[in-house]
């Protein structure tokens, strides 16, 4: 008899404990924790960039939840872009960025992408991306010409 009050009572517990880590909005229920929502667009057009240029950019997002929001990895389509981000984490109602950088010394169109991922319940996986063009360098003609 000790055995089925057990089990109900542990049933109750957890979905007590359940219930209480979510919150009712109107008719929906949402999950509590880390919310993710960019402020800069998603895609940097770059336009037309100098050969041999910084070649940098940012992206800003807040964490518009209710829990720490934490990158947990960053990373890129190629080896001419290199993803950078600071690894604290970002607690709720405070923004951040996520940067890229591009190798300019490769002349031609630029569309590269980097993955990001994190703890946030929204979108727990975006992907960031470059485009534009890399102009070629007028101390050489024989610039390479990426594709």
């Amino acid at each position: 008899m000790n055995a089925p009050i057990a089990t109900i009572t542990l049933a109750l517990t957890f979905l007590m404990g359940t219930h209480a880590s979510r919150q009712r909005t109107g008719h929906e229920m949402t999950e509590r924790g880390p919310r993710i929502g960019f402020i800069d667009p998603m895609v940097h057009d770059y336009g037309a960039i100098t050969y041999g240029s910084a070649g940098r950019c940012s992206f800003r997002f807040i964490n518009t939840g209710d829990a720490p929001l934490v990158i947990e990895a960053f990373q890129s389509s190629c080896g001419c872009l290199v993803p950078y981000f600071d690894r604290e984490p970002v607690l709720p109602g405070d923004t951040a960025s996520v940067g890229l950088k591009y190798d300019t010394h490769r002349a031609g169109r630029i569309n590269k992408s980097a993955t990001l991922r994190s703890n946030a319940l929204n979108t727990p996986v975006v992907t960031l991306r470059i485009v534009g063009t890399v102009l070629p360098d007028s101390a050489s003609r024989h610039a390479p010409i990426a594709r």
